[in-house]
């Protein structure tokens, strides 16, 4: 019989395995010191309850010693426990988490459209989690590899000579200006400026707007739906619009799902004029004689 995976494991990668491992360990040490403190705070109860009927300074100050001693110990134990060796864990189980994510690996090279993408799967991941600047710039750029990963540690090594703070911006901007170019954004941005809907189907032709449309970040802003919703409609099939453009629709959503609407009543009705037309064809031909049958006479 195969036994089944351990099911209070994350997962069975080699490195997450020892990760929760690691993590285990740290765990029992936290315990470990908490007892250590317990037994403490019980030996101080226990030495001031046998001095509860005594008198005298020195006794007070026995018990007082042995307070400031337990606490000094509490102390020590969450500043030490919790120090750099704790921050290290931390930042190795964010990774664990971050992994779960299945974040993809960019390779660089030239991949314009790959390098957005994996831009927006990072930042995607990033709002999900608890990370500030730096922690989201050391996970990104773990996912960097071959010429991708050797363009990083030359721009970071130039970051950090200039005396500049390296933040998720900076990353971002100098990642883009490499991979994915001011000439090349314009180019999309031109792209979807002259978008028509052509000969697609209107839920098409809205998926193609909406991915082109992310290169003119104006055009989704919370003033420009009117915008938005007129670069739209000018796109759209003569007979698609002229029937839309008299509602003056303002919502995105609404104006797409009422083309879709009238879209697909006209493809209904050509198929239903198809099927009659076919069946007007086929009903013509029946009793027809043929030039076979003349020939027989």
């Amino acid at each position: 019989m195969v036994s089944e995976p351990c099911r209070s494991c994350p997962d069975q990668n080699p490195v997450n395995y020892l990760l929760y491992l690691t993590g285990m360990l740290s765990y029992l040490r936290c315990l470990l010191c908490c007892f250590v403190v317990i037994l403490t705070c019980c030996l101080v109860l226990l030495i001031r309850s046998e001095m509860a009927g005594r008198n005298g300074r020195n006794d007070d100050a026995i018990a007082t010693a042995l307070t400031a001693v337990a606490q000094a110990l509490a102390q020590n134990q969450g500043n030490g426990s919790h120090g750099q060796e704790d921050q290290g864990e931390a930042e190795e189980w964010r990774l664990v988490r971050f992994m779960r994510n299945k974040p993809p690996t960019f390779k660089g090279r030239f991949n314009p459209e790959g390098a957005l993408t994996w831009m927006e799967s990072m930042e995607k991941i990033f709002h999900a989690m608890v990370t500030n600047d730096d922690q989201k710039v050391r996970l990104a750029t773990h996912m960097l590899a071959e010429e991708a990963e050797y363009w990083w540690t030359s721009t970071k090594r130039r970051i950090e000579a200039s005396g500049d703070a390296i933040t998720w911006v900076r990353f971002k901007n100098e990642f883009l200006k490499k991979y994915f170019p001011e000439d090349l954004r314009n180019k999309k941005e031109a792209e979807f400026l002259n978008l028509k809907q052509g000969s697609m189907f209107v839920a098409e032709y809205a998926a193609k707007y909406e991915e082109l449309s992310r290169f003119c970040p104006y055009i989704n802003a919370e003033d420009a739906m009117v915008s938005k919703c007129v670069k739209f409609e000018k796109g759209l099939r003569l007979e698609i619009y002229q029937y839309i453009c008299f509602h003056e629709i303002i919502d995105f959503d609404t104006l797409v799902h009422k083309c879709r609407m009238f879209d697909d009543a006209g493809k209904a009705k050509m198929n239903y004029y198809k099927v009659v037309s076919d069946k007007k064809g086929k009903g013509h031909g029946i009793g027809k004689p043929s030039n076979a049958h003349f020939e027989l006479f």
